[in-house]
């Protein structure tokens, strides 16, 4: 009986694999992320895809690059994901060696962001051999202030344990976080700070509705605190 009860807790609370992606079942809420190399995505098998505890209550989708690329499938995802009720959300690759206003720019007229949308994203995980961390981490911070002006929200910063350490630890304190952290069970092991807010804790999502693989993410609260990061 005690053996019984001990196994239920350890599955209740650690990794459980309903393919061939790991789901930390401690969290309820999961996503995942998207771009054109999903290629062609149908969202109502997203959306109704369900199994174990992972189901799609999320999804962010690339938008755009530096100061003119724009991601080739986002006007169709973007769509697409908002047909079937996910709640959706844009993200910008971000290149700090170039101009972070026109950056801002490239991201603003490509994406319009409505009531029940979450926050604009930042990928910051390319850095620059010209660039002193301090240059760096200005300009990053130079992308969140344009966009946090224009769409009246604090944007999400995402970032590896890599980038954190070496740019963001101690700094972007009133930014919400999302990281991308493939290598532990638990991401409180390897980042620690109050305003973590997503994880992405592996790349190898199978899901119906997208062929190949996927990044998976869980939310680390409640559902009240995951609409308070919406517009």
């Amino acid at each position: 009986m005690i053996l019984s009860t001990l196994l239920a807790f350890i599955f209740s609370t650690s990794l459980f694999s309903p393919s061939t992606f790991k789901v930390p079942l401690r969290y309820d809420l999961h996503g995942i992320d998207v771009s054109h190399h999903q290629n062609n995505i149908d969202w109502e098998s997203v959306s109704t895809y369900g199994h174990s505890k992972f189901k799609v209550s999320f999804c962010f989708i690339k938008s755009t690059e530096g100061v003119s690329l724009n991601d080739s499938r986002f006007n169709k995802n973007w769509q697409g994901c908002k047909q079937v009720g996910i709640t959706r959300g844009a993200y910008h690759f971000f290149i700090p060696s170039v101009s972070a206003k026109l950056q801002a720019r490239n991201y603003i007229n490509s994406v319009s962001l409505e009531e029940g949308d979450l926050a604009p994203v930042v990928d910051f995980e390319q850095e620059s051999e010209n660039m002193s961390v301090e240059q760096t981490r200005k300009a990053v911070k130079n992308m969140l202030s344009y966009l946090q002006q224009h769409y009246g929200t604090k944007p999400i910063l995402y970032t590896n344990p890599y980038f954190y350490k070496k740019y963001v630890k101690g700094h972007f304190k009133n930014y919400p976080l999302w990281i991308a952290d493939y290598s532990s069970n638990n991401i409180y092991d390897s980042i620690f700070n109050p305003n973590l807010r997503f994880w992405q804790y592996s790349e190898k999502g199978k899901i119906s509705g997208i062929k190949g693989h996927v990044d998976c993410n869980a939310f680390l609260g409640q559902p009240s605190e995951l609409e308070a990061l919406t517009i």
